[in-house]
């Protein structure tokens, strides 16, 4: 249903941040600012409608509150895919996902070497997917990362300045943060909690041998934990990673997958929110393994806890993954592939027997609405089985395409994303697609 009802999606009030400038010696930054700290002062606005404050950087930590579309936030620091606040008094944290920086450009959130962890990365002349590719890094290249604009950052390429997505690599070194929710347990009989990451500074407390602490980050030979409600440090030489360190991703706890080993999940922080986080699974060796996180987008009025035709929002629901389409040749997906031509229409019109099926113009009375596939959002994608029974007025033309601003009731992203994704979809492994808001999740 895209045609007929894409807008350009209003650009809310700006959030101004004006973000540290330097930090006391012995103190790190967490997610990777190890004695740095963001040096511009950068406009920010939350994307969401409402938006959870956590206690620490994960959806693991306790929610202690919240913020909605448009307020002003303070941001302190970036801790991989969070952001640190100041909240009513006390430290916070947002997932950036949710609050979208413009203007002054910044810095990285570690002035260092950066790894590719993408196949196959696209380096781009500009700070987005409208620019044009000037080349491409592989899985495992090493980047010199010169500042960070948005969600990409600025790199020296081949004697030439580019950019590449944010999404795609990771800090180098020995400064990276411990895995999210990494539990460590203290080796020592008694070891001092320390108000810095330093003997230098004052105790504040202890822990005992055998007892388990929630590391945030680390700095040098220091991890910055959760005390007692406050923040504290301990020395890395008398602290072990647990033997249940690593965290389980969301996916390990779904009861509804069956066979299938490919899962993509879009999630939103509620209903009414058009702001989506999609995320791609595989099971590879009987565990599941996250290969993909990007932003997206739902339906113009977020998910439908019913959904029904023109509504404006996207089905909630586990969905089989039906043809791979699009307006150019195969991009290498092993889906069964549909090149779209000017005749092509998806039938949205309930009283005809053909609602919700691809047909060719013209309609010769057979139906009185249809939607034109012939169009940008369907440059790439693919067909979302939604309302396989055709039952009339339920829904029709759901799909997974290119787009960043809201839909009419599919799914979007860019077109870098759904191109990866079509390339990634093996039918051998029975992909499904799954949307929610995060809040039920536990339904799967």
């Amino acid at each position: 249903m895209e045609g007929k009802q894409l807008k350009k999606l209003m650009v809310g009030m700006a959030l101004t941040a004006t973000l540290a400038t330097a930090v006391t010696p012995g103190f790190g930054s967490i997610g990777g600012n190890q004695g740095k700290a963001y040096a511009a002062t950068v406009t920010y606005k939350v994307t969401a409608s409402k938006l959870n404050v956590r206690s620490g950087a994960g959806t693991n930590y306790g929610i202690i509150g919240s913020v909605v579309k448009d307020q002003m936030l303070s941001v302190v620091s970036k801790s991989g895919s969070w952001y640190k606040i100041n909240y009513n008094g006390r430290t916070g944290y947002v997932s950036s996902d949710y609050v979208q920086a413009s203007g002054t450009t910044t810095p990285p959130a570690e002035s260092t070497t950066y790894t590719v962890t993408a196949s196959t990365l696209n380096v781009r002349s500009g700070a987005g997917t409208s620019y044009a590719s000037i080349g491409s890094v592989t899985k495992g290249q090493k980047l010199s990362v010169v500042s960070k604009s948005g969600s990409w950052y600025k790199i020296n390429y081949n004697g030439r300045t580019g950019y590449v997505s944010s999404d795609y690599v990771q800090a180098s070194g020995t400064t990276t943060p411990p895995a999210e929710s990494t539990t460590y347990t203290v080796t020592a009989s008694t070891l001092n909690v320390r108000s810095g990451a330093g003997t230098s500074y004052a105790s504040i407390g202890s822990v005992t041998k055998g007892q388990k602490l929630s590391v945030v980050s680390k700095s040098r030979s220091w991890y910055k934990i959760n005390y007692n409600g406050r923040t504290g440090y301990v020395s890395s030489d008398y602290v072990q990673a647990s033997a249940t360190a690593s965290p389980k991703l969301v996916v390990d706890s779904f009861k509804t997958l069956g066979n299938a080993q490919q899962v993509i999940l879009v999630t939103a922080d509620n209903y009414d929110t058009k702001s989506a986080k999609i995320q791609t699974f595989e099971k590879v060796d009987g565990k599941w393994k996250q290969v993909l996180t990007a932003n997206g987008v739902v339906g113009q009025k977020g998910f439908a806890l019913s959904k029904k035709e023109g509504d404006m929002e996207s089905p909630t629901g586990k969905y089989t993954i039906g043809t791979a389409f699009g307006r150019y040749e195969n991009p290498g997906t092993k889906l069964p592939y549909r090149k779209i031509t000017a005749n092509d229409v998806w039938v949205d019109d309930s009283k005809s027997s053909l609602y919700n099926t691809w047909q060719q113009k013209p309609a010769n009375g057979r139906w009185t609405s249809a939607e034109n596939m012939d169009i940008p959002a369907y440059d790439y994608g693919f067909v979302i089985n939604y309302n396989e029974s055709r039952t009339p007025g339920n829904g029709s033309a759901i799909f997974f395409h290119v787009g960043t601003n809201y839909t009419a009731g599919c799914t979007a992203t860019s077109k870098e994303q759904v191109v990866s994704i079509l390339k990634w979809l093996n039918p051998e492994k029975n992909p499904v697609i799954i949307q929610s808001p995060v809040s039920e999740l536990d339904k799967y």
